[in-house]
């Protein structure tokens, strides 16, 4: 390892050693969810022209117009999901890819559905570069969930719905919980985290957050 190579090691485990510390500044406790956060490199899921700021705690573009979260709510939706590893959870929303690859660290198999084949492909070689095997991802309409594979354990969705999506709720086990975005764009939006009961759900709201909004079919284009 050259020098300047290794400058730039020493760099990156600063950077992710800064994350993780203010991870659990802002509340974040569980520590498989912080190892995950830890051992996945995210700046291999930015831009090249956003490499510098893959390890602050915020947003950032990613092709189709879309975005990958802030580092808090990834460790914050997934610790409110309470994974575990014999867990078979399915993703709405691939995006960069990022969100997946923690799951993978902490559960037995992650189903991920994108809308955006462009996304889909840069995230599917994403996590097949860092040799992860047990995420399976499609091109397809994230409001319909992926009945093929239900029922789920856990669900995630990285993007708004303007209401919670009774497809996902009923594709659901039995005391399986998803944590969902609901509001409308530029509105007021809250995380929820919904449990499946045998006559329904129970919902709580948690955090105010922003996403994208969860968009119907698949994208014509990209």
């Amino acid at each position: 390892m050259g020098a300047d190579d290794y400058e730039s090691a020493e760099l990156g485990r600063v950077s992710v050693a800064r994350l993780i510390m203010g991870l659990r500044a802002q509340g974040i406790r569980d520590a498989r969810v912080l190892k995950a956060i830890e051992t996945v490199p995210r700046n291999q899921f930015v831009e090249e022209s956003y490499a510098e700021l893959a390890y602050d705690d915020r947003s950032l573009p990613i092709q189709c117009g879309q975005t990958i979260s802030q580092p808090f709510i990834v460790a914050y939706m997934t610790e409110m999901l309470k994974v575990s590893d014999r867990d078979k959870v399915l993703e709405i929303g691939t995006g960069s890819g990022y969100q997946a690859a923690v799951l993978a660290k902490l559960c037995r198999r992650v189903y991920t559905i994108e809308r955006y084949r462009t996304l889909h492909k840069i995230a599917e070689q994403r996590i097949k570069d860092l040799g992860i095997s047990n995420v399976t991802a499609m091109v397809g309409d994230g409001m319909k969930g992926w009945p093929a594979q239900a029922p789920f354990d856990k669900i995630i969705v990285t993007a708004a719905a303007d209401e919670i999506p009774q497809d996902l709720i009923d594709q659901l086990k039995v005391g399986g919980i998803m944590v969902i975005p609901v509001g409308p764009v530029g509105g007021v939006q809250f995380l929820h985290r919904v449990v499946r009961t045998e006559d329904g759900y129970q919902d709580d709201a948690l955090i105010g957050v922003r996403f994208v909004p969860l968009v119907p079919g698949k994208a014509e284009q990209l």
